[in-house]
């Protein structure tokens, strides 16, 4: 049987263990920065946007791969027009481990007009919630594969973020390209 004393020090221990292991997890508490109604008034304003029902197929999902070297997850997406010919489109894209959620808005001729950070779920990493990291997408469209480290800059301790973010809009953009433009 086993004293008071003994059993006190084996809780200690086991709390002990449990704590120090803890402190080594880091915090992953979902920073929501903005809805994605939020996003579309902020980018359109009062202009009336309206859904757009898409279902992308295989061969499309296959096409913008091949044009933007990156594989489109989920055939479904949130995509709507404006009454100018614009988009809203909601997109995600794994952080370092977690999903980060974003809102692009592309104008009539399929170039960045913004892009607001949503959902950011990691517990590093979120200076591409910076608007001036933000701003090197304006204006860019199709015409060319964003790198980076070449035209996007690159933030130290948010690499992976920054990545693929990057990644994420030049797959909409070649899926604008390819998808959008025709509709």
């Amino acid at each position: 049987m086993m004293d008071r004393r003994a059993f006190s020090r084996s809780v200690l221990t086991g709390l002990v263990s449990v704590g120090g292991f803890m402190l080594l997890v880091p915090s992953t508490e979902a920073r929501v920065y903005m809805t994605p109604s939020e996003a579309k008034k902020l980018f359109w304003g009062d202009e009336t946007v309206t859904p757009i029902s898409l279902t992308l197929t295989k061969k499309q999902r296959d096409d913008i791969k091949a044009a933007s070297g990156i594989r489109v997850r989920a055939g479904k997406m949130g995509v709507w027009k404006t009454e100018s010919g614009g988009w809203f489109v909601l997109d995600a894209v794994i952080g370092k481990h977690e999903f980060i959620d974003y809102a692009v808005a592309l104008d009539a001729s399929g170039a960045v007009k913004a892009i607001e950070i949503l959902v950011y779920r990691e517990g590093y990493g979120d200076a591409v919630v910076s608007p001036k990291w933000r701003a090197q997408f304006h204006g860019q469209n199709h015409s060319k594969i964003l790198n980076l480290d070449k035209e996007i800059m690159n933030i130290s301790g948010a690499t992976m973020s920054c990545r693929h973010v990057t990644e994420g809009i030049n797959r909409l953009l070649q899926m604008w390209a390819l998808v959008f433009s025709n509709i």
